[in-house]
């Protein structure tokens, strides 16, 4: 199989798995909405995969590390480690009891996440017909 290919087919399940956490983190916040002092959760895991992806594609400059103390720029990232993290929102209170869901905003998180559901899987559906097309 094709190398580029593989990869793609990688990465829609990486992507499939964080949105499915997503999915899962949404429906928790929505149950808690009227929980005293329940604080919301979201999923971050775009920025992550984004940054993997380019430091692929950053051309590799000879850096002078004079130091072990010294951060190297051109650090490499592999896209198979990138996991999608919970991460608690702590700093923010909506109501008097505390609790900080928004449901008008996990309403809207909800539908862009079945969205992007959707798509990645019309996409992953589609490389496996072109697989299934060539195979014949």
């Amino acid at each position: 199989m094709n190398n580029a290919f593989a990869k793609k087919m990688e990465l829609y399940e990486i992507a499939l798995d964080a949105v499915c956490l997503r999915r899962e983190v949404i429906a928790d916040n929505i149950a808690n909405a009227d929980t005293p002092f329940f604080k919301r959760s979201e999923v971050t895991f775009e920025s992550q995969l984004r940054r993997a992806i380019e430091s692929e594609k950053t051309p590799e400059f000879p850096t002078l590390m004079t130091d072990k103390r010294h951060i190297d720029f051109n650090q490499f990232i592999d896209y198979r480690t990138v996991k999608p993290k919970i991460v608690v929102e702590f700093d923010t209170t909506y109501r008097n009891d505390k609790n900080n869901v928004d449901i008008d905003k996990e309403s809207v998180d909800a539908m862009k996440n079945s969205m992007q559901y959707n798509a990645l899987i019309e996409g992953y559906s589609r490389n496996i017909r072109i697989i299934d097309t060539v195979m014949r």
